[in-house]
């Protein structure tokens, strides 16, 4: 392909010249065609600069959107690479490049991505302000967020008060920044901006309460160790009189079997078969054909069976075992235990079998019912009542009922929760008060702390604005983090947070 023009510019001083200097062959990549790679030579020429004061001896000609200086991509090709490494990175950007394609190596792809300029911002008048962990529990930085326009417009390399007081001081035009409850936040917006007004994100003040509300029901969860048990229905006495018994192998697995057997024997018999045979048939000893056979019926044969003719160790704990499955305790380790302080020498599994007819026929005592554990009850109370399940609402009921404590707090957060919702922040001094003069030590913390930063809470139970925008660019950061494989060093992540 050849580009021919009669003069070209100078790109130092602009300069036409006409005076070729040489020729040569250039090389670039293009975007493909149909999957495969196309690549452009291009025979471009060298000029002289006419320009005496112009430090540029020779230039080489461009060809106006498909040639840049020192390129070796055509533009298409390059802005088809930046889109792919933004939104994959390094080597998943060049797995999919080359399946378009496109030839290139991650790191080519990375380095594309520093290359790129940051993008041109509007005046921020509105800014949400969150940090995120570079490495957790050990660095974090600061990504900015315009509120208005839901898009990033920076990225700090910490979350400390004065590099966000600089940044602001450099930014005037910021009236409005949306915080969580971070004291340095709240002290570089003083700083940097005095005359900003904070806002303190609701969904952090309601995290807040939830922390202390949790801590409450921790503190008072003693109060419903001893709930009442399931109520007894109206009826038959629960706990009948019990007659210990042996297992009977009328009950068993031994009646059936014996049962079949027998007839299996007087079948056979009355069939012609002798004793030999019948061994071979059913796989049976001699000794048990025959006592098959001379037995006048099957209650004969459990009759010598029965666990009642034989003497039991347990039998002498008999009146024990009776009086305790009769007062409901049907646990056998715990019988068990019991019955040795008395000269019992068998062990668990002989009276759990022992006993097994025996607790069928008592049935299970009622059960207490248990408390609920900390963090679900926490949890309804932190739920409106109407999206509760039945059950649910009946035992936070309960415990509201039982503990005064927990049912104060359950007042409390309610109020709150509608001071929230409803944005009626004129409330919040005298809901401040209530809680202060109840006896709620751990939600005094949270009142203390709403009254050091009590204007920036103020405004955010009044004001429409919240962190919700920042927090969705703080799940996506983390999402582009897992991309980049260990390689999410600031520059390279910064760049992909603002032009992603």
């Amino acid at each position: 392909m050849r580009a021919r023009s009669r003069r070209a510019a100078c790109p130092r001083c602009g300069c036409p010249s006409g005076r070729v200097h040489s020729r040569y062959e250039r090389r670039l990549a293009d975007a493909a065609v149909a999957g495969s790679p196309v690549e452009l030579r291009l025979r471009v020429r060298r000029f002289f600069c006419g320009t005496a004061a112009c430090r540029t001896r020779t230039f080489a000609e461009q060809v106006t959107g498909l040639t840049s200086k020192w390129a070796r991509r055509s533009p298409v090709m390059r802005r088809s690479l930046e889109t792919i490494g933004l939104a994959l990175a390094g080597r998943a950007g060049a797995r999919l490049a080359e399946l378009l394609g496109l030839l290139t190596s991650h790191s080519s792809m990375l380095r594309l991505i520093r290359d790129l300029p940051d993008p041109s911002t509007d005046r921020v008048t509105v800014l949400g302000v969150d940090d995120f962990a570079l490495r957790r529990g050990h660095r974090y930085a600061t990504v900015l967020i315009d509120v208005d326009t839901h898009r990033p417009i920076d990225v700090l390399p910490d979350r400390q008060a004065s590099t966000l007081a600089k940044w602001l001081a450099a930014h005037p035009e910021v009236r409005v920044i949306c915080r969580d409850r971070a004291g340095s936040y709240a002290e570089g917006s003083r700083t940097g901006a005095p005359d900003a007004v904070q806002v303190a994100d609701r969904w952090h003040l309601w995290s807040n309460l939830a922390e202390h509300a949790e801590k409450t029901v921790a503190r008072h969860h003693r109060c419903l160790t001893a709930m009442p048990e399931q109520e007894t229905v109206d009826g038959p006495d629960p706990a009948p009189t019990v007659t210990v018994a042996a297992d009977s192998p009328e009950q068993g697995l031994l009646g059936p079997r014996t049962r079949r057997r027998c007839e299996q024997v007087q079948t056979l018999l009355a069939q012609g078969a002798t004793i030999r045979a019948i061994m071979r048939e059913l796989g049976l000893a001699r000794n048990t054909v025959r006592r098959f056979a001379r037995a006048t019926g099957v209650h004969e044969l459990l009759a010598t069976a029965c666990r009642s003719e034989r003497p039991s160790m347990i039998d002498e704990h008999a009146d024990y075992l009776r009086q305790r499955l009769a007062d409901g305790v049907i646990n056998a380790v715990t019988l068990c235990a019991e019955i040795r302080e008395r000269g019992y020498r068998g062990t668990a599994t002989t009276l759990r079998t022992y006993l097994r007819p025996l607790r069928a026929a008592v049935g299970r005592p009622p059960v207490p019912r248990r408390p609920p554990k900390t963090r679900k009850l926490t949890s309804w109370l932190l739920t409106h009542p109407d999206r509760l399940a039945d059950d649910d609402r009946d035992q936070l009921s309960r415990a509201r009922a039982d503990c005064p404590h927990l049912d104060a707090l359950a007042t409390h957060i309610s109020t709150f929760a509608e001071i929230l919702t409803f944005r009626q922040g004129h409330r919040l001094n005298d809901w401040i008060s209530a809680v202060e003069a109840d006896d709620q030590p751990d939600l005094h913390s949270f009142t203390a702390g709403l009254r050091r930063d009590h204007d920036a809470v103020f405004n955010g139970l009044t004001m429409p604005y919240s962190s919700g925008v920042v927090e969705g660019h703080v799940n996506r950061i983390k999402m582009i983090k897992r991309q980049m494989y260990g390689r999410a060093n600031l520059d390279l992540l910064r760049k992909r947070i603002l032009l992603a």
